[in-house]
């Protein structure tokens, strides 16, 4: 007489087999655990997909300077930025990293905001300079394709609360945003030619530079924050909002001479800015880079 397997007892099942979510590896990624776990190297398509999105708005901004429409392409770059803020974000937040996802980031922020600005910049106004124009051009160029390689092989070991040099989406915000200024103001490009010339040789020296940006890394959003603070944050959108063209570019102008300020009050009371790690990473991976 054949003997069949007795079933198993419902409890008995479900004490081998705990229960798991789609959701689980999410809540550990939030609970710190997993964080020692290499790269992946497969390709993932949510932050892969505003990677391209950044760099279909450098590649925009290319081709609309070509055509004369410098507003278009001056906001393209903008767009640019922000995409670039988020795809980073949603890969951490999905827990899809990857080397191929950052080495294609990099690629993305040399066109959108090494080669697109550069050449947004000379199309508009540095073309009446002839080779001062098309060379300070290139100096903005070639510093934010030395920034990005310095930034991809000191990421473990610059200090976390400060960029090396300025970061290229501010440096390319720089160079935007005096375009749209000037173009609210009705001035044309070629009467600003020394001064653009000036503002792109400024943008890819300070790329290069060791002077220390802070980087809003140690902002801890999960913190509870004083009313008065998402007051004057709402403030503060409000009055971009109502000339973004003529009140983007003073900000940023502020955030470039930002460095040296710190760079020179530091100096002035003894104190250095150290750009090599000096303490450990924070197991918050929110604050992470």
């Amino acid at each position: 007489m054949p003997n069949f397997p007795r079933r198993r007892a419902k409890g008995a099942a479900q004490a081998k087999l705990p229960k798991t979510s789609r959701f689980s590896r999410f809540a550990r990624r939030a609970r710190g655990l997993d964080l020692d776990r290499p790269r992946h190297r497969g390709i993932y398509l949510l932050p892969n997909a505003f990677t391209t999105a950044a760099l279909f708005c450098g590649f925009y901004a290319i081709v609309m300077a070509m055509n004369q429409k410098f507003e278009h392409a001056a906001w393209a770059i903008f767009v640019a930025m922000i995409l670039d803020g988020l795809d980073g974000r949603v890969a951490r937040l999905t827990n899809t990293q990857s080397e191929f996802g950052a080495q294609y980031d990099s690629l993305s922020d040399m066109v959108s905001f090494g080669a697109a600005p550069a050449l947004v910049m000379y199309e508009w106004s540095l073309r009446g300079l002839g080779k001062l124009g098309w060379i300070a051009a290139f100096v903005y160029c070639a510093g934010a394709a030395l920034r990005l390689a310095r930034f991809n092989t000191n990421i473990e070991v610059v200090d976390k609360r400060y960029f090396q040099g300025m970061p290229s989406p501010s440096a390319a915000a720089l160079m935007a945003g005096f375009i749209l200024m000037m173009l609210e103001l009705e001035v044309s490009g070629l009467d600003m030619g020394w001064v653009s010339w000036g503002i792109a040789v400024f943008a890819g020296l300070t790329m290069v530079s060791n002077v220390p940006f802070y980087s809003f890394k140690d902002v801890n959003f999960r913190k509870p924050v004083p009313f008065i603070g998402v007051f004057l944050i709402a403030l503060g959108l409000a009055l971009i909002a109502i000339k973004p063209a003529v009140t983007l570019w003073p900000l940023f102008a502020i955030y470039g001479l930002s460095g040296y300020v710190v760079a020179a009050w530091r100096a002035a009371t003894g104190k250095k800015v150290s750009l090599i790690q000096t303490e450990l990473e924070s197991d918050d991976p929110s604050e992470r880079l």
